[in-house]
């Protein structure tokens, strides 16, 4: 029997998310004023216009496209994003800002294109497995078209540079090739390229190298490569078990690079403390959870993979951020999902969770 209705908790679970980040980042953005003169109504505005009303659009547009839908055109839409990551490289259409290359300027705003090659990277590899079936445990249908997909989307993503994007790319791609079937010796073998395609990158890109030397070594360079995470363990240290409380945080005023971006979590543990951040995993870890008994109760593979993709995605991107924040991996620069700020990223986590709940009606009860 199929449930007809969409899942109530995973819902309920991303607007507690949604309003969870609004509240941190409403905080959080205050340090721009000491920093760099910026409305904090403007800021806090902009954040509150594009996560709750047009992300909610976003998120009750696609939520009513059949999801069929994507599977029928999902070659398409790879294809698209693709071409929208290439876009980044083209004068006077390609927007730089701190030596990366990954926006697109269309002059009110910018877009971030990797945010749209992440969800036609899912979208195309569910098609796949939902149409070589069992096939997903050979080489040739399995590993091969695989490895293929995270070739194309890592010479776009790394070439931006942006590690952070490619690694959540690679991790909701590798989770829907476990849960379609695909052999552990292929993951092995995935893992392993990936560990010496990052050892390689290092040598050839010294801000790598030094990330990497700074999370082995926090206090190697203080003032220079190791001073974000430095100053991050600083706040969240002194937040304490209950934190300072709103807007109280001291850190994000000219000390946290990005208070707004993705040093956002180290401003959320300064002023909520250890209560407050284990609250925000928690619902990460529910989201997830939720997310993923909803594909194990699909009937079709194409829904169950592209819920499973999707649901990695944001997730993935989540714990990322926070294990940067807390120093337990090299820095990243990936955003927090539906906290940090981010129009395309925010829009993009609501059009998924649109999706996913689209798919939700129809699991199995």
């Amino acid at each position: 029997m199929k449930s007809k209705s969409i899942d109530k908790t995973f819902l309920l679970c991303t607007i507690l998310l949604v309003a969870a980040g609004f509240f941190i980042f409403s905080s959080a953005s205050m340090g721009l004023l000491a920093r760099e003169g910026i409305s904090y109504s403007s800021v806090a505005i902009k954040q509150f216009v594009v996560g709750f009303v047009v992300g909610g659009i976003s998120l009750l547009v696609f939520a009513r496209i059949p999801y069929k839908f994507w599977r029928q055109y999902a070659f398409y839409i790879f294809l698209a994003t693709i071409i929208a990551c290439i876009c980044v490289f083209l004068p006077k259409i390609g927007f730089e800002h701190g030596g990366a290359k990954r926006w697109i300027n269309l002059g009110a705003f910018t877009v971030q294109p990797g945010e749209f090659l992440k969800i036609g990277a899912v979208i195309y590899f569910a098609a796949w497995i939902s149409s070589v079936k069992d096939r997903i445990k050979t080489f040739k249908y399995g590993a091969l078209p695989l490895f293929i997909i995270l070739g194309i989307t890592g010479l776009l993503i790394m070439k931006q540079p942006d590690t952070g994007t490619y690694m959540v790319i690679f991790a909701s791609m590798l989770a829907m090739f476990i849960s379609a079937g695909g052999k552990w010796r292929y993951v092995g073998v995935l893992v392993a390229s990936a560990m010496a395609g990052i050892g390689m990158l290092a040598l050839m890109r010294p801000y790598l190298m030094g990330r990497i030397l700074t999370f082995l070594d926090p206090s190697r360079d203080a003032l220079g490569q190791g001073y974000q995470i430095q100053q991050s363990l600083i706040a969240i240290g002194s937040g304490g078990i209950f934190g300072r409380g709103f807007g109280q945080s001291i850190q994000k005023f000219n000390f946290l690079p990005e208070p707004i971006g993705d040093s956002i979590f180290a401003v959320a543990g300064e002023e909520f403390g250890f209560i407050g951040g284990i609250i925000l995993i928690s619902l990460f870890l529910i989201f997830a959870m939720r997310g993923y008994k909803i594909a194990s109760r699909i009937p079709d593979s194409f829904g169950m993979n592209l819920v499973v993709g999707l649901v990695t995605i944001i997730v993935a991107q989540a714990f990322i951020n926070m294990a940067a924040m807390l120093g337990v991996i090299p820095l990243t620069g990936v955003p927090l999902s539906f906290v940090s700020h981010g129009g395309t990223a925010m829009l993009m986590a609501m059009a998924s969770v649109g999706i996913i709940l689209n798919i939700s009606k129809t699991q199995r009860i």
